[in-house]
C-alpha cells in the first residue's frame, strides 16, 4: 500500500474525527456565527451527524453556541492550543531573532509562514516593522496557498499541475488581479529565481518578497515573507532583500541538519 493510500485508509478509519476537525476548520474560516444545516451542506456531513458533533465540541470548549440564533462559532477553547503549539514550534523559535534583524534592516514587517490546512498558509512568526505606518499581521493569520509571493513560490515548488493552479487561481482576490498567463510567466521566474516578489498585486501600494523553505523531502512546507510599502522598498532593495531572506533560510536549515546530525 502507498503512502497516500496509507493517509487514506486512515481517515477512513476514524471518521468522526475528520469531520470534527473540518467543522473546526470551516468555523475558524467563517467571518460569523453559521447554523447546523449550512455547516453539514457546506461539509457533505448529515445534518444529525453534524449537530452531535459540534454539541461535543461545545462541551469541550472549542465552539461556541449562541442559544438566540441557533448558530455556532470558533471557541475561544481552542486559543491555548494554538498558543502552546506556536510556543513549542521549534522553527518558530529559531527562525525568530532573523525576522527581528531582517524587519530593522530592511524597515519592512518580517514572517515566516507554515503550511497548515489544505489550502492555507498560516504565520507562526513575526517582527513588525519599525516604521510608524506598516501593514498589520498577526501571530495565526492566514492566508490562501497561492496568493501573493509565497503563492507564486507554492506554485513553482508545490508540484501541482496546470489544471488545478489554474482552478484555485480563479478563485483568488486580489486588489490588482493579474492574469493567469502573467502570473505563471511570475511562477517560472519564482522557480528560476528561487525568490517571489509581487509588487502591488496583492495590496495597493505594498511589496511582498519570498523565499521557500523545504523538508527533508524537497516538499515547500513554509516560507520566510518580507512586506514593505513599495514606495519605500526600491527595486534595487528587493535583490538585496531576497538574498537575506535566503541567508537566514540557510542558516536555519543548517542548524537543523546540525541538530539533526
Amino acid at each position: 500500500m502507498s503512502e497516500d493510500e496509507t493517509t487514506q485508509a486512515s481517515k477512513r478509519q476514524v471518521p468522526a474525527v475528520t469531520r470534527a476537525i473540518a467543522i473546526l476548520r470551516y468555523l475558524g474560516r467563517s467571518n460569523e456565527p453559521v447554523g447546523v444545516n449550512p455547516i453539514a451542506r457546506e461539509l457533505g456531513l448529515v445534518p444529525s451527524t453534524c449537530l452531535h458533533i459540534l454539541r461535543v465540541l461545545q462541551d469541550e470548549g472549542l465552539v461556541e453556541f449562541d442559544l438566540r440564533t441557533k448558530r455556532y462559532s470558533i471557541g475561544v477553547g481552542i486559543l491555548p492550543l494554538a498558543r502552546s503549539a506556536l510556543q513549542k514550534n521549534t522553527f518558530s523559535v529559531m527562525i525568530q531573532p532573523r525576522l527581528s534583524e531582517l524587519s530593522t534592516r530592511f524597515n519592512v514587517t518580517a514572517i515566516a509562514t507554515q503550511l497548515s490546512e489544505p489550502g492555507q498558509m498560516v504565520v507562526v512568526a513575526l517582527s513588525q516593522s519599525p516604521l510608524p505606518f506598516r501593514l498589520q499581521v498577526d501571530l495565526g493569520s492566514r492566508f490562501p496557498l497561492l496568493i501573493s509571493a509565497t503563492g507564486r513560490l507554492f506554485a513553482a515548488f508545490g508540484g501541482m499541475g496546470k489544471d488545478a493552479l489554474q482552478r484555485e487561481f480563479s478563485k483568488l482576490v486580489w486588489d490588482h488581479p493579474p492574469t493567469f498567463a502573467k502570473w505563471t510567466e511570475e511562477v517560472e521566474q519564482a522557480r528560476t529565481r528561487g525568490y517571489a516578489v509581487d509588487q502591488g498585486t496583492y495590496i495597493s501600494g505594498v511589496t511582498v518578497v519570498a523565499v521557500p523553505i523545504f523538508n527533508a523531502r524537497k516538499q515547500m512546507i513554509r516560507s520566510l515573507v518580507a512586506i514593505g510599502i513599495t514606495e519605500r522598498l526600491e527595486d534595487a532593495e528587493i535583490p538585496k532583500l531576497a538574498r537575506a531572506l535566503t541567508d537566514a533560510r540557510n542558516e536555519i536549515e543548517n542548524v537543523q541538519m546540525t541538530a539533526g546530525s
